[in-house]
């Protein structure tokens, strides 16, 4: 019998991450080839990336394996919860509603401003002088 695999990507900044769950006894969560806590060094980081299963209280039912790439710790942690609870919708329609209420199904649309030509920075001028 073939498993089934459900797959999901999930964004914040510019971090990208792909998650392939699948339902087992044990729940673990791959990043990279390393686990979640090794990964994500700080506890911090690996508590986002485990939110989104705890909040849907599915934690034990699924093996996540994600690829992330792009952007910083931070991002990856937001991009990998992000895309680990669309992955919980597809699995589970009736989880749509927890997840939405904690928002981790709304892309963070925040990102760095670009910077504008006569400025030092995004809005950072050079000191302005009277005289």
């Amino acid at each position: 019998m073939a498993t089934q695999f459900i797959t999901a990507v999930g964004r914040r900044k510019t971090a990208t991450a792909s998650v392939r769950m699948s339902v087992a006894p044990k729940s673990s969560i791959v990043v990279n080839g390393k686990s979640v806590k090794d990964y994500f060094k700080t506890n911090e980081r690996a508590k986002v990336a485990e939110e989104a299963l705890a909040t849907a209280e599915s934690a034990e039912h699924y093996a996540v394996v994600a690829r992330v790439e792009g952007g910083g710790i931070a991002a990856q942690a937001g991009a990998l919860r992000h895309a680990i609870s669309r992955a919980i919708i597809k699995a589970e329609p009736a989880t749509r509603a927890k997840l939405k209420t904690a928002h981790f199904l709304t892309r963070d649309p925040r990102a760095k401003e670009r910077k504008k030509p006569g400025l030092v920075k995004a809005r950072k001028r050079k000191q302005w002088s009277k005289r």
